[in-house]
């Protein structure tokens, strides 16, 4: 099965080397990473385009500045494997992330979610276990009142790819709505509870920023909304 990895990018010229490094160790001659910058204007640009004349597995892209959830979806359009691996630019994935996730989707998993260590900027790890810290629910309802699943940590066939897409206007996040139509369908969906990454969390993060909780509404009635359009 040929793997893409959809990695939507925006000013990640501090990390994205490191991290695309951590990826490429595991992927095989003909798989791809698809990188979608949503800043084409800025050094992303270079570091990508210099690393991709190295390696033929990386394709650039530019995004259409709107947005992380819109640069996700450029990213996905372009992907053509069988097995999709959301990735941010800053994180670092550790030597098995891939051939773990690869033996459930294997076993019939069409969206696979892991553990995290979470890090500083410095890769110092603050948290060895997200899913303690945060829980983690395979339960629709629940995943619909309190998203548990975070994109970096997950990956799924084209199957259930083609089922999310294209991602409805407005959408408050990308890899919640992935998580809550494959949960909707009731898709096989695999937990691995094991740190499969490094999460670096240092203050600039394009996702999991803070919100307010009239935001959190409108973001759920949303969510409600476009998945009433679901069959």
């Amino acid at each position: 099965m040929k793997i893409s990895v959809a990695l939507a990018a925006y000013k990640g010229e501090q990390y994205i080397a490191e991290q695309l490094e951590s990826i490429l160790q595991q992927l095989g001659e003909n798989d791809e990473v698809i990188v979608s910058d949503d800043y084409p204007a800025g050094k992303t640009r270079d570091i990508v385009v210099n690393m991709a004349s190295r390696d033929k597995r990386i394709r650039y892209i530019e995004g259409k500045g709107k947005g992380v959830v819109k640069n996700f979806e450029n990213a996905l359009l372009n992907c053509t494997g069988d097995v999709i691996f959301l990735s941010d630019q800053d994180d670092v994935w550790l030597p098995s992330k891939v051939e773990k996730v690869m033996v459930e989707i294997r076993n019939g998993a069409q969206l696979v979610f892991h553990d995290a260590a979470v890090t500083d900027a410095d890769l110092n790890i603050t948290d060895e276990s997200n899913f303690s810290s945060h829980g983690s629910d395979l339960s629709f309802s629940g995943n619909l009142i309190r998203n548990t699943f975070v994109g970096c940590c997950m990956a799924f066939t084209r199957e259930l790819l083609k089922e999310t897409l294209p991602f409805p206007e407005g959408l408050p996040m990308h890899d919640w709505w992935i998580a809550l139509i494959a949960l909707k369908k009731k898709r096989k969906t695999v937990l691995l509870a094991e740190p499969l990454i490094l999460w670096r969390r240092h203050g600039s993060n394009v996702t999991g920023g803070k919100t307010s909780f009239i935001q959190k509404v409108m973001w759920r009635l949303k969510m409600i909304s476009s998945l009433a359009r679901i069959k």
